[in-house]
């Protein structure tokens, strides 16, 4: 069985968006180059780093704000984040209407959604997309590790990666990239 990981792109002050995040402005005021490790200008070292996650990753498990924010036209069109890869959205209600079939809306929680997520992935990692669901995880127990891809930027605000914790949560660094685009760190939550 593969890990759960959170892979996510930050500022330096721990934000994953800026302020004003929407459909129309998906990372927010400011946040305009906070993936541009990911862009075709990137370098080789940060192209292996997307490579190495992208052949892991079997599902994702993302929130419902992150999933409307990119799906269909203008976003992902009929795939997720990561193409076909099965995503699981968090939400409290279900759609009315039909999404392509890459998309499973949860209305039990992220204990139910990461279960899921891991017989879908299989032998494959499962992946927390946006702060919401690592927020909801991490508390319970249910994330093995935290990569951050930390860019070189100062937001001020926005949508802060790990919100405000109700207690410490030891960490394990196991592996630290600094390239010319962004420092790429790995931890593993200690148990």
């Amino acid at each position: 069985m593969g890990l759960v990981i959170s892979d996510m792109s930050i500022s330096l002050d721990g934000y994953v968006a800026g302020p004003n995040d929407s459909r129309e402005n998906p990372f927010g005021d400011g946040a305009e180059s906070l993936h541009a490790w990911l862009h075709p200008t990137a370098t080789d070292e940060d192209r292996a780093v997307l490579e190495r996650a992208v052949k892991e990753v079997g599902a994702i498990v993302m929130g419902r704000k992150s999933f409307e924010k990119n799906e269909g036209d203008g976003g992902w069109g009929n795939a997720g984040p990561m193409g076909d890869v099965p995503c699981l959205v968090l939400t409290h209600r279900a759609p009315t209407h039909p999404y392509p079939e890459t998309f499973t809306f949860v209305t039990d929680g992220i204990v139910s959604a990461i279960a899921r997520a891991r017989q879908l992935a299989g032998e494959k990692d499962v992946h927390l997309f946006g702060a919401t669901a690592l927020q909801q995880a991490l508390p319970l127990d249910l994330v093995d590790e935290i990569r951050v891809h930390v860019m070189p930027m100062l937001l001020g605000g926005g949508t802060a990666l790990f919100g405000s914790l109700e207690s410490a949560i030891a960490l394990e660094r196991i592996e630290a990239q600094v390239t010319a685009t962004a420092t790429h760190l790995t931890y593993r939550v200690r148990r």
